[in-house]
């Protein structure tokens, strides 16, 4: 028996029979079962419960046995001196509050029908090699799983506006900060996302402005603070311009590169080599003066292509890394690179953007997302094996919600298409 099997059944009333009576044979009626606490403290807050004829309000503590009270040590703890009810699976003793008072208790084992059980015990112990309910979820009603995909695309939207919020008090309100720290984590990729972020972070976002009129400064800028341009002797007049450039804006603005992440190529195809990468954040920067505010007003995903069409400058259209000539090909930014940008940074901006200014784009935001081809991942492919594919970005992006928050947590009895094999 695990606790949050009893939270289910109490947060959805999973229980046989209408009325319910405490170890004291006290009439229990729940008026609001509770706002469900997955952090510290009591189970369940401000439910509403009339007891021998009694209204109570405050708090709901749920446990396997009423001792468990004790091992917990909620008696040591005011946290729980407003609990007005403890919902046990097995009531082996009586517990008390700060004050001597006795915490009324109601016992579930003999209330909770066994199918119940059953499907619960099989759903977490079904052998499974992914997720718990492999085998059930491709055939959970198709309304139902799409409309619960939609609210695990908000749902991730969400976690991930913690961060952008975050920056933006770091910030003092610089949107146009925001957006280029985590545009600039993006282009980096897995692989050098946080190399590409320290490098973000090391550069006051004012600097930035400064010298994005000068294709050259911006450059140096950026591959000065990824430490690429520390070879003693420059292979090539590109190069020592570059030096050239950085030793000015280093004196200039005294900058420092304590903290900074240094970029990898090891293991990476030469088209995500982080020379590339930065020169084309340059020539965005350089050749949209009002990327962010464009970015924010355009709604279409042909118009973010548009908006994002950049490419390395000229001297990488024959060169990977500094020095080594390569065959001759323009390094544009391809389209399903702008795909991962709209997905990682675009959209999670956007999202808080119209939050921050009292605005819903909830529809817009869906709609581009919809638009979008899926990432193709081992999360997603696994899914897609089982019956449930990933059509577009929302869908791609909601799986990942799910197993990484529900799956991988053994946290079936919070999410709606366990909730659904639970009832079957």
């Amino acid at each position: 028996m695990k606790e949050d099997f009893l939270h289910y059944l109490w947060k959805f009333q999973k229980f046989r029979g209408e009325s319910l009576y405490t170890s004291a044979r006290e009439k229990v009626e729940v008026l609001v079962s509770g706002q469900h606490n997955t952090l510290s403290g009591p189970d369940f807050f401000n439910a509403k419960l009339r007891i021998d004829g009694q209204l109570w309000a405050g708090n709901v503590e749920v446990h396997v046995k009423s001792s468990d009270w004790y091992v917990h040590h909620h008696e040591k703890d005011m946290a729980y001196d407003n609990v007005i009810l403890h919902v046990v699976w097995d009531d082996d003793m009586p517990v008390f509050r700060n004050d001597n008072s006795v915490v009324p208790a109601v016992e579930l084992k003999h209330l909770v029908p066994e199918t119940v059980y059953e499907n619960y015990d099989s759903l977490l112990k079904n052998g499974h090699n992914f997720i718990n309910c492999e085998r059930e979820i491709g055939e959970v009603d198709r309304f139902l799983r799409d409309n619960y995909l939609e609210r695990l695309f908000f749902e991730r939207l969400e976690q991930k506006s913690f961060a952008v919020f975050r920056d933006l008090e770091d910030s003092k309100n610089d949107w146009e900060a925001v957006f280029f720290r985590n545009l600039m984590k993006n282009f980096g990729l897995k692989v050098n996302g946080d190399s590409f972020r320290s490098i973000a972070d090391s550069v006051s976002y004012n600097i930035v402005r400064k010298v994005q009129e000068d294709p050259l400064q911006l450059e140096a800028l950026l591959f000065g603070q990824a430490g690429l341009l520390e070879e003693n002797e420059a292979p090539d007049s590109y190069m020592k311009a570059l030096k050239k450039e950085y030793a000015y804006l280093k004196r200039k603005f005294d900058l420092s590169r304590t903290g900074i992440v240094p970029p990898r190529f090891h293991r990476l195809r030469p088209a995500n080599f982080p020379t590339l990468r930065l020169s084309q954040l340059a020539d965005l920067y350089f050749t949209r003066r009002t990327l962010f505010a464009s970015a924010m007003e355009a709604d279409g995903v042909s118009d973010f292509y548009d908006l994002f069409d950049g490419k390395a400058s000229e001297y990488w259209e024959n060169h990977y890394t500094f020095g080594k000539i390569s065959g001759n090909r323009a390094k544009s930014i391809s389209r399903s690179f702008i795909d991962l940008l709209l997905i990682n940074t675009v959209i999670p901006v956007k999202f808080c953007y119209a939050r921050h200014h009292g605005k819903d784009v909830n529809a817009a935001i869906l709609d581009i997302a919809a638009n979008l081809n899926p990432e193709k991942n081992r999360i997603t492919d696994k899914y897609g094996a089982l019956g449930v594919k990933a059509e577009n970005a929302r869908d791609s992006q909601a799986l990942l919600q799910l197993y990484n928050t529900y799956c991988s947590e053994n946290r079936c009895v919070e999410c709606t298409i366990g909730h659904q094999l639970l009832k079957q």
